[in-house]
């Protein structure tokens, strides 16, 4: 039998935790595989892992602090799973995301299709707008739409990525550096380093609503101290310092330095990148 560790990490979002492992266990899963999921509970205070432990009493429960966030709650789940033993593949899936019941089945076919030897990225789709909400890049940073066949693409969203264990064996898990954001971008980067590839699945895997959303530290609705509170929150997404750190490491230290600067500079004249953008966007 070969094995998936479906590794997941949640914070006070019960129900939408337990509806995405209601999906897993929908799923179709060819006769000779099998499942095991690791979940880190990040401090949740909304009773998620009791619940968890009442519904599905087979998913592995990993308690953390609260202060774990995204990355780093996957970084534990992927160590706890492969401290467990060796599996054949590892799956990254976000509590907000539902797979098809076809999803496990699509990935896995993707893997066998690139030899075992590449990521697969699951494409999921957003039902509110009618279109793709999360998945693999493009170099020009456009996202690539299935269309039937593996295509291969630059960068990945972490969603839902099956990573096959030669992979694994050979660039290691996400990086912990990195409190919530960046450990995906970081991580495809990486495969690409390796002289591996990334491939997005045939077809859409799962649904999974977007957001498209400025963060906050973008808005000039919000006051500059919420912005700067924003900017340097694990969840500002684009934290200078951890994303000099992965600029420098990828792209170098001059474009790292450059949008260190032009970060700060966004976050305190919000108003004028704005203007900028709709005026690109015409």
């Amino acid at each position: 039998m070969k094995s998936i560790a479906i590794l997941i990490t949640c914070h006070n979002r019960k129900e939408l935790t337990l509806s995405c492992l209601e999906a897993i266990y929908q799923c179709e899963v060819p006769v000779e595989y099998v499942i095991d999921i690791f979940l880190v509970d990040d401090g949740s205070t909304d009773g998620t892992a009791t619940a968890i432990g009442l519904q599905f009493p087979k998913v592995n429960i990993i308690p953390g602090d609260g202060n774990l966030y995204w990355n780093r709650g996957m970084h534990k789940a992927w160590e706890t799973a492969a401290k467990t033993k060796d599996f054949d593949y590892y799956l990254w899936l976000n509590d907000d995301t539902f797979l098809n019941e076809n999803a496990i089945s699509c990935l896995l076919n993707g893997a066998q299709l690139s030899n075992d030897k590449s990521v697969i990225c699951g494409s999921t789709f957003s039902l509110e707008s009618d279109t793709i909400s999360y998945g693999g890049f493009s170099q020009d940073s456009k996202m690539v739409i299935p269309n039937g066949k593996l295509q291969e693409v630059y960068a990945i969203n972490g969603n839902c990525v099956l990573v096959p264990t030669y992979v694994f064996k050979t660039i290691g898990i996400l990086d912990k550096r990195f409190p919530h954001a960046i450990g995906d971008f970081e991580y495809g980067l990486r495969v690409r380093k390796y002289h591996l590839k990334s491939y997005i699945a045939e077809d859409f895997i799962a649904s999974c609503e977007g957001s498209e959303k400025l963060p906050l530290w973008c808005s000039p609705a919000v006051s500059l101290q919420k912005r700067i509170q924003n900017l340097y929150s694990p969840l500002g997404n684009s934290h200078p310092y951890y994303y000099y750190l992965f600029e420098k490491e990828y792209y170098g230290i001059l474009i790292a330095v450059k949008h260190f600067l032009t970060i700060h500079l966004r976050l305190l004249f919000p108003t004028l990148w704005i203007k900028k953008n709709r005026l690109f966007s015409k």
